[in-house]
């Protein structure tokens, strides 16, 4: 797929002089209409061999274009903060907002890579990588992201001659580095594994474009004439939703779910619960003060019916950890700089690093609940997010994450019954809103999408607790029971 990028591509000065001074006022308009509408992000990924003109591209898209709506992120060594986290983290964190362009010079296509080239990991391992990285871009389109992937490219000689040159000149002798000639000693293997990767992540969403790199006005001209053409047709023509490729729900004949068959009635008397409490609590407090620990990290996630306790049982885990290892994520509506980003990327911000632990009081499975019943999105939005929540979680959990998912339920009669109590009782009041008595009205629809998210996203590596909270001591033990269970589990693994 390389072979019409060693042809020799050129283009005289004369008349690249000619098209720049428009090139550069269509790129600065398009701009402009791209940060005045804000309805979608542009992701421009930089790839190559080395002496190509990645750098340089870099550097003179900076030069052509508004540096206010343009953010250009090197890609480098990872930090000690992002080891520490899944290895998209550091790509989520730099994804630009709409209305803006971010440029990846080094993307997360590198490493896989890197390692296939030098023997770290095997094809079959570079292949799963490679099937990540469809279904994060396939997301990002789908979310609406525009992406647009330059692989800048130089036959052999051609990158032995480029090397060569610059290490000649004092001026640009500090753009090569011995990296670059130890790689170049494995220039065919390089092409050869980044033709596979090319080949198979070049989608109809997100396609490479691959430019020939010796001559720089061919190679500037080339990349800035794409972009325009890219950023125009999208902005003059937007694209419809894409439509959902997850098969229908289908709901039992029969009706039963899956809490039919849990026993709400299950209650712990006072003294036992306070001699249960203090058991768990110092079991967890002793589990995070493991030397294991601090090679892991535990997201404990709670979702579940209005005033089914959440709040309680989050406070029963906390009392029991150290204030500087934990974190609460309280999820509401989304702010105006969460509604600029892809949906999940609210939440790979809040990734804890290793030995700490964060909770989540809601989640990213708002999308699938109140998102869907309360029709906030499209039905392909919330029926392609199962696969997109199940991909997120394998990440965290393949990066030592420990994941607790709890669902706290109790009955519709006993919902009624902590309404009322909180609207009679001063300090509680603050709890109950007209909003809650609105949901109460939809709880048949609740319902629905709550069994629906289990069958679909409670999976072998993250199993959805379902806890029954009629007895509030019932269930703060079971969940610190489950939580200080499933981190034991990942540390017996981790010998």
């Amino acid at each position: 797929m390389f072979e019409s990028a060693e042809l020799g591509h050129k283009i005289d000065k004369a008349a690249y002089d000619a098209e720049v001074p428009q090139l550069r006022e269509n790129l600065l308009n398009a701009q402009f209409d791209l940060a005045q509408k804000a309805k979608f992000p542009v992701i421009l990924l930089i790839g190559g061999v080395d002496g190509a003109g990645k750098g340089e591209t870099v550097n003179l898209l900076n030069a052509w274009m508004d540096p206010r709506h343009i953010v250009a992120h090197a890609m480098g060594e990872q930090s000690d903060e992002e080891r520490e986290r899944p290895p998209m983290w550091r790509f989520w964190r730099a994804l630009p907002p709409k209305g803006k362009i971010g440029v990846f010079f080094g993307s997360w296509y590198t490493a896989p890579i890197v390692q296939r080239v030098m023997g770290k990991i095997k094809a079959s391992d570079l292949d799963q990588s490679i099937d990540e990285i469809n279904h994060f871009e396939r997301m990002l389109t789908n979310e609406g992201a525009l992406i647009i992937k330059f692989w800048f490219h130089l036959s052999k000689d051609v990158q032995r001659k480029r090397l060569k040159s610059l290490e000649k000149d004092p001026k640009t002798r500090w753009r090569v580095t011995d990296l670059d000639w130890e790689r170049f000693k494995l220039y065919d293997k390089f092409r050869k594994v980044s033709e596979h990767a090319l080949r198979a992540t070049s989608t109809a969403e997100a396609p490479w474009i691959v430019i020939e790199g010796a001559d720089p006005r061919y190679r500037s001209l080339t990349a800035g004439k794409i972009l325009i053409e890219a950023m125009r047709k999208r902005l003059d023509h937007p694209v419809q939703a894409a439509p959902s490729s997850v098969p229908p729900l289908q709901a039992p004949i029969d009706r039963l779910n899956v809490f039919d068959k849990l026993n709400m009635s299950q209650k712990i008397a006072k003294k036992k619960f306070d001699s249960e409490l203090e058991k768990y609590q110092g079991r967890l407090n002793l589990l995070t003060r493991d030397e294991r620990f601090h090679n892991m990290s535990v997201i404990a996630l709670f979702e579940g019916s209005d005033a089914a306790g959440k709040g309680g049982a989050i406070r029963r885990i906390t009392s029991a950890l150290d204030a500087r290892h934990y974190r609460i994520i309280p999820v509401a509506a989304p702010t105006e700089e969460e509604r600029a980003q892809p949906y999940l990327w609210r939440f790979w911000r809040h990734i804890p690093r290793t030995g700490r632990v964060t909770i989540f009081d809601r989640s990213w499975y708002g999308r699938v609940l109140v998102e869907r019943v309360e029709k906030f999105c499209s039905e392909a939005d919330w029926m392609r997010a199962y696969g997109e929540l199940n991909d997120f979680e394998e990440q965290l959990v393949k990066n030592n994450t420990v994941l607790v998912k709890f669902w706290l339920t109790i009955t519709k009669e006993e919902q009624l019954r902590r309404f009322k109590e909180r609207e009679k009782t001063g300090f509680k009041r603050f709890k109950i809103t007209e909003e809650d008595w609105r949901n109460r009205k939809k709880w048949n629809e609740y319902e629905h999408a709550v069994c629906d998210m289990v069958d679909r996203t409670s999976t072998e590596i993250a199993p959805w607790t379902l806890v029954e909270a009629n007895d509030k001591n019932f269930a703060r033990i079971k969940i610190l029971k489950t939580l200080c269970q499933q981190i034991e589990a990942a540390m017996k693994k981790s010998k």
